[in-house]
């Protein structure tokens, strides 16, 4: 309980920043202007509060980057219980490299708040540049990559070490929570609440009532994407690039316990492809453009780091990217369901 309590917590924030910028750009309020009045002072408060993120994560990562270089410079290296001398040695090491993680993203985040700097952004993705929900989500992104670049400051190598041993929580509960909340983020995120009615909402989302169309549509893309997949991955170890076997043991460590059992199996297909697809396939594609929606679900899968899988799961993203524009976000459910389940069966059998 303590466990889904904590990831529904954390996206609070986010919460509450896209209802404030979507309020902003509801067209009562902006019949009365966009530099006055209610709508003009929900847009300042949702810039001042992710300001105050930035700005948290930017003292978090000068205070770790000072830290690193101080304990560097320290004869001898602090000791955790259950620690090993090495990992923590490790630790240390890339600690000013982890506090960069922190404060460079989030000062390209604030640069974002800045119009001229989004203007140029516009050319490139599909954006207002003065479109507060558009500004608000896009400062936002940089969050992802604070996640990212953590995970390769501290190296898979140390992290798998750190999490080999531990006591796993819940993860079918877990997950279920975190998706779900990625479902409704997408709803509020669209203006569900705010600005647009709930069948609005499930238009701009791409969410249509599934049919036996969509059902052939998704299970067989899903099966040409692993056959994809699979083929990329065994051409890479060919060529002589083999997948990083930290990835592997991070991987087990985070979801093992969901790869025993036919309920865990489901759950990585149908919980990933309810809050994942709504959010990047049907929530930020149209505006972010195919290209950078799949890089940034790239490296939303940070446990992957810098390997081959990030590159695997870019180019599936390229995939359901471009059968969102071609179809819909129901069908890129069914076929990321598709896609995860059937690894997920060939995980277990070959466990």
């Amino acid at each position: 309980m303590f466990e889904i309590i904590g990831v529904i917590v954390q996206f609070i924030p986010f919460f509450i920043l896209l209802l404030l910028a979507n309020g902003a750009e509801n067209p009562r309020l902006l019949e009365q202007g966009r530099k006055k009045g209610a709508s003009f002072a929900l847009s300042i408060i949702s810039h001042i509060l992710l300001g105050l993120i930035f700005f948290i994560f930017i003292v978090i990562g000068i205070l770790i980057s000072l830290l690193g270089w101080i304990a560097q410079n320290q004869e001898k290296f602090l000791e955790v219980p259950q620690v090993p001398p090495e990992v923590m040695m490790d630790i240390i090491e890339s600690l000013p490299t982890v506090g960069l993680s922190f404060w460079l993203p989030s000062l390209l985040g604030m640069l974002l708040f800045i119009p001229a700097i989004r203007r140029i952004i516009a050319r490139l993705i599909p954006i207002d540049p003065n479109h507060r929900v558009h500004t608000i989500s896009l400062a936002s992104s940089m969050i992802i990559w604070i996640y990212f670049f953590f995970f390769v400051a501290i190296g898979l190598e140390t992290l798998s070490q750190l999490t080999t041993g531990q006591e796993q929580a819940n993860t079918l509960s877990t997950l279920w929570a975190q998706q779900i909340t990625f479902f409704f983020l997408a709803l509020v995120g669209v203006g569900w609440l705010t600005r647009r009615n709930t069948g609005a909402v499930l238009k701009r989302l791409g969410l249509n009532r599934p049919t036996l169309r969509h059902l052939s549509i998704g299970v067989t893309s899903g099966l040409l994407l692993v056959f994809g997949a699979l083929s990329l991955e065994y051409l890479a170890q060919f060529a002589g690039f083999p997948n990083d076997p930290h990835v592997e043991q991070l991987t087990d460590d985070l979801l093992g316990p969901l790869f025993g059992s036919a309920l865990g199996i489901l759950t990585l297909g149908f919980a990933a492809a309810l809050g994942e697809e709504a959010i990047f396939r049907g929530a930020l594609l149209p505006r972010f453009g195919l290209f950078f929606t799949s890089l940034l679900f790239a490296v939303v899968h940070s446990n992957y780091g810098l390997s081959l899988s990030t590159v695997i799961v870019f180019f599936v993203g390229l995939a359901l990217g471009f059968l969102r524009q071609r179809y819909d976000t129901t069908t890129t459910m069914i076929v990321h369901a598709t896609y995860n389940i059937t690894l997920g069966i060939l995980t277990y059998l070959s466990i």
